[in-house]
């Protein structure tokens, strides 16, 4: 049997899982408006933002298969979510459009994307990708999730259901090119060969 037909099944099931936690968008976006509210001025997005964020990024922690550092990776998206949704919000306007909206997702993308590389693991390879694939991706979440119908006139600090499936399918796929997931590899995968030997 080839590595090739070994690490397909893998692939799909980590790949699966990650999509899987879509349902962390939704349960982040309650958090942050029962934290602040709509997003309707700064200090409404930069709390919302931060609050989501947090939320966000346990999710992603805990579907990322030990591939994720969470002392990294929750604040990081924790600080990116929170400035990105404050810059995005009042380039707009607080507005809702789709217009409005896929410019706020791009911005809030343009911070939220080198916070979360940074935090990627030391072995992650181009991760400079992650950081420019992210204002794509929640620009094309915001507008997924408008033209799904959803009542984005609610000034939500993260998109909704449909948005966030389409987000977590493609992020996988990204995710697992920068940083394949290595089953023998475990929670001491993020060491370096040096720290291994040590």
């Amino acid at each position: 049997m080839t590595h090739f037909a070994t690490s397909q099944p893998v692939f799909l099931r980590t790949w699966l899982l990650w999509t899987a936690g879509f349902l962390a968008f939704p349960v982040a976006g309650i958090a942050g408006d029962l934290a602040a509210g709509r997003v309707d001025d700064a200090p409404a997005a930069l709390l919302g933002g931060l609050v989501t964020g947090a939320v966000l990024g346990t999710g992603q922690v805990l579907v990322s298969r030990r591939r994720l550092d969470p002392r990294r990776w929750i604040p990081a998206t924790a600080i990116g979510m929170g400035l990105g949704l404050l810059l995005g919000a009042a380039i707009v306007g607080y507005g809702t459009s789709l217009g409005e909206l896929a410019v706020m997702g791009a911005l809030t993308g343009i911070v939220l994307g080198p916070a979360q590389a940074l935090a990627l693991p030391a072995r992650t390879h181009r991760r400079w990708l992650w950081a420019a694939a992210l204002p794509i991706l929640w620009a094309l979440g915001w507008t997924v999730t408008t033209l799904g119908g959803i009542s984005v006139e609610n000034q939500f600090t993260i998109y909704g259901a449909y948005g966030a499936v389409t987000f977590s399918a493609l992020s996988g796929l990204l995710l697992h090119y920068l940083l394949p997931y290595r089953a023998a590899a475990g929670p001491a995968s993020t060491q370096t060969p040096i720290e291994t030997q040590a």
